[in-house]
């Protein structure tokens, strides 16, 4: 199958599956306006009524100041209830169509797109022919979005080679190219690389959390936890962050949000020993996992490092082969810093992925390529967005796709043609 056939096979899902999605936007979209509608009768209502008392004098008594505070605080009261209910969208919800998917990595890459393919179109645009200077100037561009030195210069080896056996001359095609190259570097041959190492059914999945402050890690538990719920599993949180000021209100924010237990004890406890207690809490009630959230520490604090390894020795003792998962949380906006804590967590535990939050707020998005061959830690998911949803699982091909979606687009409608 060719790259563009796999490509669009994959991404875009059958014709059905994009209907649907976008007539579900449509009637949201209308009922959303129904709802506006809704609202503005009663205040033209009022409106009318108020005309109608302007005609006769009326005297505004204390009694009826009094009755009207707490009809106003009601309203607000179910305002905010109505608000919560709109943000906390239901668990269980019908599995996204593979469209769906694909717009959220084309929207969430929007930065990096307008400011990386940008630059990548002009550079088309002004080279007729792939020569020399050509792919020297790519070769900056790619350095500039942090996708890293060693895996731009083996993509820029692997398309000299393509474009010598193909005897390219033009650089028509080049995007879908470059595309189809970087997709081969990142899985290197290897499947299932998101895929987290769940434990069979009836047996406890630990997931431990590591990472510095400030990168969206607890948030990023509350978002993995309503994903996992809405496929049916029971989920348990354990507050190990006892250092910082306030973590652990944090994740019980979100516990009550997504409907998940948080074992916890008071502010600087010893997260070991919050861990033991979430470990027999969880086989209590019998929960499918147990995701542990830790204090955020620097990667050259070392006593903190020290502590993080006692409590993935607790983890360990109490259940063997845990943690399943070490997921190091990374801020996609700190580009080549990330990389620097990626390697460093590396060496201080048995990180085995990734999460690449605030791959939205980023223009240098090509950090996801550098950590993965750079390092061969699989990237299992990034944040794409503040939504409950929009922590998705990484795919390469998506990932790519948004990078070049504009020119791949108009690519894959020439194939057909």
């Amino acid at each position: 199958m060719s790259f563009f056939k796999r490509l669009k096979d994959k991404l875009m899902g059958n014709e059905d599956e994009k209907v649907v999605a976008i007539n579900e936007e449509e009637a949201a979209e209308q009922k959303q306006d129904e709802a506006q509608d809704e609202a503005t009768e009663p205040a033209q209502i009022g409106e009318t009524v108020d005309e109608i008392e302007k005609v006769e004098e009326v005297s505004v008594t204390e009694s009826s100041i009094e009755t009207e505070i707490p009809v106003a605080i009601e309203d607000q009261e179910q305002q905010e209830v109505q608000e919560v209910a709109i943000v906390e969208e239901p668990v269980g919800e019908k599995k996204p169509s593979a469209w769906s998917i694909t717009q959220k990595f084309k929207a969430g890459l929007e930065k990096t797109r307008n400011s990386f393919t940008s630059k990548v179109n002009d550079l088309v645009a002004r080279y007729r022919k792939v020569d020399e200077d050509f792919f020297e100037e790519l070769e900056d561009l790619l350095l500039q979005a942090d996708v890293g030195f060693e895996t731009v210069m083996e993509l820029m080896d692997k398309l000299r080679f393509e474009v010598q056996r193909k005897n390219i001359k033009d650089t028509n095609g080049i995007q879908a190219l470059i595309s189809e190259k970087l997709v081969e570097i990142y899985e290197q041959g290897e499947a299932d690389l998101i895929e987290l190492n769940m434990q069979p059914k009836g047996e406890l999945t630990v997931i431990l959390f590591v990472g510095v402050n400030g990168v969206g890690k607890t948030t990023t538990i509350g978002k993995l936890a309503h994903r996992l719920k809405s496929q049916g599993k029971t989920v348990v949180l354990a507050a190990g962050d006892t250092f910082r000021a306030g973590a652990i209100d944090q994740l019980q924010v979100w516990g009550d949000r997504v409907g998940c237990e948080v074992i916890k004890q008071s502010e600087g406890s010893d997260p070991a020993a919050v861990m033991y207690d979430a470990i027999r809490a969880a086989k209590n009630r019998n929960a499918d996992v147990l995701i542990c959230d830790t204090a955020g520490r620097l990667q050259n604090k070392v006593n903190l490092m020290n502590e993080l390894e006692k409590v993935h020795r607790v983890i360990s003792r109490e259940v063997p082969n845990a943690p399943h998962e070490v997921l190091l949380a990374l801020d996609a906006t700190t580009g080549q810093n990330a990389l620097v804590q990626a390697q460093t967590f590396k060496e201080a535990t048995n990180v085995t992925g990734i999460v690449l939050t605030k791959l939205d707020g980023t223009a240098k998005g090509g950090i996801v390529l550098a950590i993965r061959n750079k390092l061969h830690i699989p990237v299992k998911f990034v944040g794409l967005g503040e939504k409950m949803d929009d922590l998705q699982p990484f795919d390469a091909e998506r990932y790519v796709y948004g990078l070049f979606a504009d020119g791949l687009d108009k690519e894959l409608q020439n194939s057909e043609d």
